[in-house]
């Protein structure tokens, strides 16, 4: 993915880095492309990939607002440990 959002690139060039048979490599793309996240097109003899960025900026919203919602709840958890400290320092004195 990283590859590939660089531009499109042919199969063999995308396989190349890694270390696995191309047969298997071929079933990594076709996950990405079922999940729609990448498109291939045959250009002559060639296969090209490329990425699909819809998707992946839907998932990245879906992260940012998640992400939101947690730091949110860390904050209040944080609030109530602090209030917690607070009076029990003050009990002690």
């Amino acid at each position: 993915m990283a590859r590939l959002a660089e531009g499109p690139a042919s199969v063999g060039a995308l396989a190349e880095p890694f270390r696995m048979a191309l047969p298997t490599f071929l079933q990594h793309l076709k996950v990405l492309e079922a999940a729609g996240l990448v498109v291939s097109e045959k250009q002559g003899r060639v296969r090209m990939v490329r990425i699909r960025a819809a998707p992946l900026a839907e998932a990245e919203d879906w992260l940012a607002r998640r992400r939101r919602e947690w730091e949110a709840k860390l904050d209040r958890l944080q609030a109530f440990v602090e209030a917690l400290e607070t009076e029990t320092k003050e009990k002690d004195h």
